[in-house]
């Protein structure tokens, strides 16, 4: 892995298109409102497609605020272009010089490196680094850092840092695309401040759970269609239907997928009543 994050080279990837829950109010978790939220720092960063990216993950999990150090490449148009609907994000990208401008109003700072280093650091895990983090912050800013895709961050860059993070990879391909690397991150710490217990949309359309009498007639109707087409000519009409009760029970119907398995085998029967045996 390479990356003052983890990179393998200048590799930008394509936007995937979701769907958009921004006037669904369920679709807002509650997230602490007392946890700050990290700031996302990328170094040098060489792939306008990289920095697109890292915006459109920083929209997706919260984050707030991006500080970009000397970027090879900015232009807010094009990064639009790729990050939909982030024009209000992009406007308060901060540009500057150092690492040191960009951190220093931080009190802790994570960079996501791959490097193995000879001096005793504190290395942590993304996980291990978001509770960090969500502690850390509360008395004051906190910052992601990441390096440049193709050979990360310096020595020097590295020390400035408060704690190292590494993505656990496999070995036999390591490499982590810049954009990636931060995704990971940023879910971590949209975890840590209370993403991860935001509800499960329900289903558009619920319905009561089925009924017994609602059951009984369903498995009424299957009776008689399996013995429309001889299904039980060689089985046992108790054990096969004994089995077929379990299945449904665990299936755990609502009243309207009762009613739509009902309505299966009532039209077994109506076929059959149509187009009798020996007619073409």
């Amino acid at each position: 892995m390479t990356l003052g994050g983890q990179s393998d080279g200048r590799t930008g990837g394509q936007e995937l298109e979701m769907e958009d829950t921004s006037n669904d109010l369920s679709a807002s978790p509650p997230v602490r409102q007392s946890a700050r939220p990290p700031i996302l720092v990328l170094v040098n960063p060489q792939d306008i497609v990289n920095i697109a990216s890292s915006v459109r993950i920083a929209k997706n999990f919260g984050i707030e605020r991006m500080r970009l150090v000397q970027p090879e490449v900015f232009d807010p148009y094009r990064i639009e272009g790729i990050a939909h609907n982030t024009a209000d994000f992009v406007a308060k990208i901060e540009i500057l010089d150092t690492l040191e401008e960009a951190i220093a109003d931080c009190v802790f700072t994570a960079v996501l490196t791959a490097r193995e280093r000879a001096a005793k650091r504190r290395v942590l895990r993304p996980r291990e680094a978001a509770a960090a983090m969500l502690q850390e912050g509360a008395a004051g800013a906190v910052a992601v850092v990441a390096g440049r895709e193709d050979r990360g961050l310096t020595n020097a860059e590295l020390d400035l840092c408060s704690a190292l993070v590494t993505i656990p990879t496999d070995p036999g391909h390591s490499s982590l695309n810049l954009a990636q690397a931060v995704a990971i991150m940023a879910y971590e710490t949209w975890n840590a401040r209370g993403g991860e217990s935001a509800p499960i949309k329900p289903p558009r359309n619920q319905a009561d759970p089925a009924t017994s009498a609602q059951l009984e007639e369903l498995f009424t109707d299957w009776t008689g269609a399996l013995w429309a087409i001889d299904f039980f000519k060689t089985r046992r009409p108790e054990s096969v239907m004994r089995s077929f009760r379990e299945i449904v029970y665990r299936a755990g119907l609502d009243g309207r997928e009762s009613s739509l398995l009902r309505a299966m085998g009532i039209e077994v029967i109506r076929y059959l009543d149509r187009n009798p045996r020996g007619e073409s």
